[in-house]
């Protein structure tokens, strides 16, 4: 598709959270005409009352729905993402495919736990299942388009803006994505999921590291800088026997770790340290911090000060949006004017069908959401073996 002026038909696959703020960002996009056709779910429950509070049509066949659009949003558990990305390729469609792009869910039997599963057969299903997606994309004259909002969020954007003009290397990153706990039900079980805190939250952090070695590379050689090793330690400290729940914390998880330290080592010799943890109370922490040759950037998703407001009385706020995962309104609070604009959605959805209509790559694409689950999976790996440095592979 190259015509920038047709109208992109979208529908959205899935009912949820995540379905709504892909609606939400795709209201916002402004630089190409879309037509939202409609949604498709499971569940014909939840799919009549999206539909219903969003003026959304609901289709009851996903064929029907893929066959009346351009491109299709998968906003669905991970452990659908590979069956249903083939077959909306298959139909030369494109995908925008929410994070993360897939991965390993278990052997299919009941008694599945990820607590006792061999790391390295899971790597091989999750190598498997991304070389399947890979090779529907080559067959298809549709793409796959990876929805990962630290991508595009203004801030890491704007780091971009700083390597590319000042040919910046990139010596060391800091990255983090930790809070509460996920309010997703089917987080916490390896089965849906694919992991844990590694899995669900540190694959936004290391995607924005590797993004950003990725553009180093590209301005100095033509091609990506990549991961080439990993350590990682993870833990599972809401499940330990002398765990005292006083309310704050969310301690579901079944089979997963709800925390998890991985440091990355790039084909340059350079390194990423990412953070991801259940564990952290007062809202969300996204944050990406980069130690170059030549500067220093602190890019703060969330929190940030744009407006800090006191507030004496939690009522007060009652019906008042502040900020995610906050535990509480009273006292001080970083309210976030526009959390969709800080955390890049609008402008993914901007770009993403941009790169639709002109049919230009994006930037957050199949090869960059493939290293981010090589990596990930690779981190299984070596916390298995208590923090053994693991190569990974390029595929």
């Amino acid at each position: 598709m190259s015509n920038e002026n047709k109208i992109i038909k979208a529908g959205i696959v899935g009912s949820g959270f995540a379905a709504k703020f892909h609606l939400d960002a795709l209201k916002r996009v402004y630089g190409v005409q879309v037509e939202i056709v409609g949604a498709h779910s499971k569940t014909p429950e939840n799919l009549k009352r999206f539909c219903e509070e969003n003026s959304v049509k609901p289709f009851s066949d996903l064929k029907e729905l893929i066959a009346e659009c351009d491109v299709l949003h998968l906003c669905t558990p991970p452990f659908s993402h590979e069956p249903l990305a083939i077959e909306i390729l298959n139909k030369n469609k494109y995908v925008i495919i929410e994070k993360p792009l897939t991965g390993y869910f278990g052997n299919g039997k009941e008694d599945f736990s990820g607590d006792n599963f061999q790391r390295e057969e899971g790597f091989k299903k999750a190598v498997d299942s991304v070389k399947n997606m890979l090779e529907a994309e080559k067959k298809s004259s549709g793409r796959i388009l990876y929805a990962e909002n630290w991508v595009y969020a203004p801030a890491i954007q704007k780091e971009k803006e700083l390597i590319e003009k000042t040919k910046s290397q990139i010596l060391w990153i800091q990255a983090q994505q930790s809070h509460s706990g996920s309010h997703s039900l089917a987080y916490g079980k390896w089965r849906l999921s694919g992991g844990g805190s590694l899995m669900g939250k540190g694959c936004h952090p290391l995607t924005g590291a590797i993004y950003l070695k990725h553009v180093e590379g590209k301005v100095k050689n033509g091609k990506p800088i990549r991961p080439k090793s990993v350590t990682c330690r993870v833990h599972s400290i809401t499940r330990l026997l002398n765990f005292k729940n006083e309310g704050h914390l969310k301690d579901s998880y079944t089979d997963v770790e709800d925390y998890a330290l991985t440091h990355v080592v790039f084909e340059d010799g350079t390194v990423a340290d990412i953070t991801a943890s259940e564990l952290l109370h007062g809202g969300v922490k996204n944050y990406l911090e980069v130690h170059a040759n030549n500067h220093r950037t602190i890019c703060n998703l969330i929190p940030n000060n744009a407006m800090q407001t006191y507030n004496p009385k939690n009522s007060n706020f009652e019906d008042i949006y502040v900020v995610e995962k906050t535990g509480t309104k009273e006292g001080w609070s970083n309210i976030s004017p526009d959390e969709a604009w800080f955390n890049g959605y609008q402008h993914e959805m901007e770009a993403f069908y941009s790169s639709i209509a002109s049919g230009i790559d994006p930037e957050s694409n199949s090869a960059l959401a493939a290293d981010v689950i090589i990596t990930i999976y690779s981190a299984y790996i070596s916390a298995e073996q208590k923090g053994k440095e693991i190569l990974i592979p390029i595929i």
